[in-house]
């Protein structure tokens, strides 16, 4: 997110999962990644030469809801500019993501979600799942992807 002053209380990327399997990303002094636990936003605390693991959506899906995805949003307090250059690893575009073998769905209601969005529900593949999620995240976005 572009450099905020540091009593901004506005975030730079709203309250999200990521889409796909993993996230990585390395970490840096300028901060501003939060965490959702138990209703509650946590700072990710600065830890020199580390990187943070963020569970996908689709590690969700794998293993049952064994593996949640991380709720997260990121806040530029520091007043300086904030660069972040995350490794997505995501399943192939047309793949059809399914259980793991040896795993079975853990049921937990939809409602337990942020987006009140059972990631079990979802039939399709990969790529479709990917569009809908941007597409109502970034609904200027439709048109160009060929959302409805």
């Amino acid at each position: 997110p572009p450099e905020q002053p540091a009593d901004v209380s506005a975030w730079g990327v709203g309250e999200h999962t990521d889409y796909g399997l993993l996230t990585i990303l390395k970490q840096d002094d300028c901060g501003g990644l939060e965490i959702k636990r138990q209703g509650q936003w946590i700072h990710a605390p600065y830890e020199p030469n580390t990187f943070v693991c963020n569970m996908g959506d689709m590690l969700e899906r794998m293993t049952g809801g064994l593996y949640r995805s991380t709720l997260h949003r990121v806040r530029n307090v520091s007043g300086r500019h904030r660069y972040s250059f995350p490794l997505f690893f995501d399943p192939g575009f047309d793949v059809q993501v399914g259980l793991l073998p040896g795993c079975s769905i853990i049921e937990e209601p939809a409602q337990s979600r942020w987006d009140l969005r059972s990631v079990h529900a979802f039939q399709g593949t990969y790529g479709d799942y990917l569009l809908d999620k941007v597409s109502k995240v970034f609904p200027q976005l439709k048109p160009a992807i060929g959302k409805k």
